[in-house]
Parts: C-alpha cells; sequence; structure tokens
C-alpha cells in the first residue's frame, strides 16, 4: 500500500504544482481568511484538482485541506494537503513555496511529499522506503556539531517574540550560520542535508503533514517544541540525528514550557 500511495502522492503533486505555477510571478491578489492569513486563487484550484485526483482513486479515503476542510473523517487512510505552503512568498514571486502531501494509516503518517514547483525540486519519502530528492537518496547532513551548524526559521520577528525566543536567540548565538530560508523549504533543506537545523513555532496540521516521514526517512528527526514526534503538536523542528538533543536543550528554557 505504502508505494502506490507514494507514487500516487508524487504524481498528484507534480500535477498541483503545475496548477500554481500558471499563477506564479510577480504580485498575485489575494483574500484574508478568517485567521488573516492570505489565500490565493491558486491555492484553491491546487487543492481541487488534489482532492479530485484522490477521490478519483480512493473514494473511501478520508482527506483533510488548508482549504475546504475535512471529509470522511472515520477513515483508516487519510490524506492531508497544503496546495501552497509559504502563500506569502508565492504571492511575492518567490520560488521558495511547496506543495504538501502527507498520508496517515491508522493514524500514523507514512507518506510525505514536499514539492516545490518553481524550483522543480521534490523530497518524497514513505514508511520504510527511505527519502528520496528528485528521485535520488538522500540524508541529512552529518555535522555533529551546532559551532558547525546551519540553522533556519520562517521569520525572525515572530519567533523572537514567542515561547520561543530565549531558546532561539540561544540557538542562533551557538549555531555558525542562521537564515530565514522559511516555510517547508526549510525543513527539505534539512531533510537533503544542506542545512542542520529549522525552527518553526507555529505548525499546523497540513503544514507539517509530509515533514515526520520526510525527515524520519532521512534519517533524521521532526518533533514539536516539547520533543514529541508528531505532526500534530502546534510546532515543529527538525534536524538530523545527532543535533536533535543539543538542539531542544537549547530551545528549552521557563518561557518555552518545554518539558
Amino acid at each position: 500500500m505504502i508505494p502506490a500511495l507514494l507514487d500516487a502522492a508524487v504524481a498528484f503533486a507534480h500535477e498541483a504544482g503545475a496548477v500554481t505555477l500558471r499563477h506564479f510571478g510577480g504580485l498575485v491578489e489575494h483574500e484574508a481568511k478568517g485567521d488573516g492569513s492570505p489565500v490565493t486563487r491558486a491555492d484553491r484550484e491546487a487543492e481541487a484538482l488534489l482532492r479530485r485526483r484522490i477521490e478519483e482513486r480512493w473514494p473511501d479515503h478520508a482527506i483533510l485541506g488548508e482549504e475546504y476542510g475535512s471529509v470522511r473523517e472515520s477513515a483508516s487512510v487519510r490524506w492531508i494537503l497544503d496546495p501552497i505552503d509559504g502563500t506569502r512568498s508565492f504571492m511575492r514571486g518567490v520560488p521558495l513555496y511547496g506543495v504538501l502531501i502527507g498520508v496517515e494509516v491508522e493514524g500514523e503518517p507514512r507518506v510525505g511529499v514536499a514539492h516545490f514547483p518553481a524550483l522543480r525540486e521534490t523530497v518524497a519519502a514513505g514508511h520504510g522506503l527511505g527519502c528520496t530528492w528528485n528521485g535520488v537518496p538522500c540524508r541529512v547532513s552529518r555535522v555533529g556539531d551546532l559551532k558547525e551548524a546551519l540553522v533556519l526559521t520562517t521569520d525572525e520577528p515572530r519567533i523572537r517574540s514567542g515561547p520561543l525566543a530565549d531558546g532561539w536567540l540561544r540557538l542562533v548565538q551557538t549555531a555558525n550560520l542562521s537564515r530565514t530560508w522559511g516555510d517547508c523549504y526549510g525543513h527539505a533543506l534539512v531533510a537533503t542535508g544542506r542545512a542542520e537545523v529549522m525552527v518553526d513555532p507555529e505548525l499546523s496540521a497540513w503544514d507539517a503533514a509530509p515533514l515526520l516521514t520526510i525527515l524520519s526517512e532521512a534519517g533524521g528527526r521532526f518533533t514539536d517544541a516539547r520533543g514529541t514526534a508528531t505532526i500534530h503538536g502546534g510546532s515543529g523542528i527538525s534536524s538530523n540525528e545527532a543535533l536533535h538533543g543539543p538542539v531542544m536543550e537549547l530551545l528549552r528554557s521557563p518561557a518555552s514550557g518545554g518539558g
């Protein structure tokens, strides 16, 4: 089952990515959703396509998507969709946005795909099948000292104003380099060995959906800010295996609420 789900997820992500590219380049018109976050016509068209493709092949599977909610919640297989992760980047013609697909089987993440249409990059993984970058097996980096590490986050002002602020400052002061190559692309950089740590203080399930499978299969770690390996923790930290413990020690503080 997992290989078939993975193959389909990759194909669906590429097809949805082609939809986004029809709208990409320069400033893109958008609306504000109820929570104030932006949504574009491309978000809605891409998710609608993903839902059609899933239902054509597996009409009994559950689907949870950022734009159109949830259906068939009691099903044993659930697809979790983010048609454009990094909508603000997309709206400004920045190519670091991604189409994200995760598949849970009996409540456990088993398939993850992060496709970056404008970069022509795809990071994909299935439970027990390893992780690939554009079809080639990939692994997290072997850097074992934070003093040599590249650490990333999506939005530094936001992380500096939130519960991880003190820990983030300690992490940045310890690391070799920090950048804001953010949203899902930061996690993909960790999975492919191009960065060592990505810290996201706020993640919805659709933002995190593919990341636990991708990082685990690439030999790394993905947890929430409390150290739990879950896509439903509301936050996300990606790293290689060697650095995850030291990263968590620096991030945890009385202000962070970490264990």
